[in-house]
């Protein structure tokens, strides 16, 4: 029952996930739940560990959850589940509908998803933020710890973009924020 179950949440999760990993994440958090495979607390430290691991978040995510509930087939279902919808959806757009992508009213729908897109990722980005430096909103306790590692490596991340160039790339503030929190938190 429970590789079914992985199954369809992780085919609800590549049917309906839009712009990314990351817009994605609250659909992962609703199906997950929804099922009780993890705990919330659980999956923000599992999206932490997937941002800093090589891979999609979403497909890190999938594997990990479904290894966690099923072993190494139920790894490998979750994780077929998720990336099954948008690798069958690309490869028909490609080959069915080449010269719709050229049209300008199709780039003018996808250039209007884009701010949707953004803000579920901001949404998602300031909730995660909230809801580790405050608490949960029903038992709101700030934690000053990580209220200060936010402010810093936010302080960070807009500095380099005066010092450098280019700024730090995202692979670089990743890595500067596991160190943080290792030292910080004394966690490996």
């Amino acid at each position: 029952m429970i590789y079914l179950d992985l199954l369809i949440g992780f085919l609800k999760v590549g049917l309906f996930a839009f712009g990314g990993a990351y817009g994605a994440i609250p659909l992962i958090r609703d199906v997950v739940l929804s099922y009780g495979w993890i705990s919330d607390e659980m999956l923000a430290y599992m999206i932490a560990v997937s941002e800093s691991t090589p891979g999609p978040i979403m497909v890190n995510l999938a594997t990990y959850i479904g290894s966690s509930q099923g072993g190494l087939a139920g790894a490998l279902i979750a994780t077929a589940a998720v990336v099954l919808p948008s690798f069958s959806i690309i490869l028909l757009l490609m080959i069915l509908l080449k010269k719709l992508l050229k049209n300008s009213y199709v780039q003018a729908v996808l250039r209007g998803v884009k701010p949707c897109i953004i803000g579920i990722i901001l949404a998602t980005g300031i909730f995660m933020i909230l809801e580790r430096c405050i608490g949960s909103f029903s038992d709101v306790s700030a934690d000053l710890t990580a209220i200060i590692m936010t402010v810093v490596l936010t302080v960070i991340y807009f500095a380099s973009s005066k010092l450098i160039r280019k700024g730090l790339s995202p692979i670089g503030l990743i890595g500067i924020s596991a160190v943080a929190g290792i030292i910080v938190y004394g966690r490996i």
